[in-house]
Formats: C-alpha cells, structure tokens, sequence
C-alpha cells in the first residue's frame, strides 16, 4: 500500500534540516521511498517534508518514520501518516 509521510519542521529548525540531510537522503534511498521531496516557504527555505512509500502497513510507516534520521535528530514538530491512493503519475 502507498502511504504518505506529511511532516512540519520545529521553527527554526532549518540548521538541524541541513546537518542531517545527507544522512536522510541516504536513509531515502536505501529504504526504497516511492517518491520524497522538501516543502518551501515564500524564501524558498526548506521546511518540512513529503515522503511516499510502499509498505504492507501503516505500522511499517510508523516504524520508518520513527527511524528516518530526520526524526531521530527531533527535527518535527509534527508528523502525519496517512494511506495514500495514486491516482495520477
């Protein structure tokens, strides 16, 4: 099933975004995200995140959500997991 990883950044938290980046896209890459990309703000800044991934529960997502590097480094203020239905793309 696709599942939809929707998170908000702490306020002013961009510093803590840039230290761990790296570690976060490896962690994309070698957990097979479907699709993953930063939300901006009017400056362009980085300020939260969009990840969708194909589990076989919304448990797995909880599980890879909670490991991703971003989340370990207390990056979000908040994280929403909600199934996901693809219907174009």
């Amino acid at each position: 099933m696709l599942i939809a990883v929707i998170c908000t950044d702490k306020p002013g938290a961009l510093e803590t975004r840039l230290a761990n980046r790296d570690a976060h896209v490896a962690y994309l890459k070698e957990t097979g995200a479907v699709q993953a990309g930063p939300f901006l703000n009017d400056k362009g800044e980085m300020y939260g995140s969009l990840v969708v991934l194909d589990m076989d529960s919304v448990d797995d997502a909880h599980a890879w959500a909670a490991n991703d590097p971003y989340a370990k480094a207390g990056l979000f203020a908040d994280v929403r997991i909600e199934e996901w239905k693809r219907v174009i793309g």
